[in-house]
């Protein structure tokens, strides 16, 4: 039943109390409510025993002049779900936060509705489309290729390379949870563009459709 489900969990990292007590309120007045297991100003929140058990991080990378990708890097690296929540409305941050492999960009702006919806997205790995312009199909320009960051495609074609994801995860020093989170992420976002691809004989097809690699080369 559904009010036997588990909850969805967040941890919080943002630097400003109030936005993170404002977070909070959100989470708990959603329907149904969203457990906030952690919170704080510092990415190293994220990595206690409480904010390591969370479904989703939101994260705010983007203060003042810092810019804290490195963190972001790490938490998706580590096979985490990250909402970039941020004051800052910049193409180039948001396009870069989204390379790295956040997996949406909120501004501030952002209604409570969007956010908490970007969050239960992120935890059923859903792909998350913002109703405001320059999402992720919108910044490439090709609306039918899917904008991969660096990394997806990393582990995607290292996969192809090998005999198995156990593998893979060995060559690119990943648990195989994470290289299982973005061959997911990278079929979320086929999908997303009407190019599914369940498969790895239908993501080799994409790949190689795209030039991310050469049919010689597998």
């Amino acid at each position: 039943m559904m009010g036997q489900e588990r909850p969805i969990t967040v941890t919080i990292i943002v630097d400003h109390p109030a936005v993170i007590a404002g977070i909070v309120s959100w989470c708990a007045s959603s329907t149904p409510p969203i457990e906030v297991r952690a919170a704080g100003p510092d990415a190293s929140e994220a990595w206690t025993e409480a904010g390591r058990s969370a479904d989703v991080v939101i994260f705010d990378p983007l203060t003042g002049s810092t810019r804290a990708y490195g963190d972001l890097r790490r938490l998706v690296d580590d096979g985490r779900q990250v909402i970039v929540y941020t004051s800052c409305d910049d193409d180039d941050a948001r396009l870069t936060c989204l390379e790295l492999g956040a997996h949406a960009y909120l501004s501030r702006a952002a209604s409570q509705a969007q956010l908490l919806a970007a969050t239960r997205a992120a935890a059923e790995n859903r792909p998350y489309n913002p109703p405001e312009p320059g999402g992720i199909a919108g910044a490439d320009g090709r609306p039918r290729r899917p904008r991969l960051s660096p990394r997806e495609t990393d582990v995607l074609l290292e996969w192809f390379r090998c005999n198995s994801k156990e593998m893979a995860a060995r060559k690119l020093n990943l648990t195989t949870r994470t290289v299982n989170n973005y061959l997911d992420r990278v079929r979320t976002k086929y999908a997303d563009v009407g190019r599914p691809a369940s498969t790895k004989a239908d993501l080799v097809a994409r790949a190689v459709q795209d030039g991310l690699v050469n049919i010689d080369e597998l």
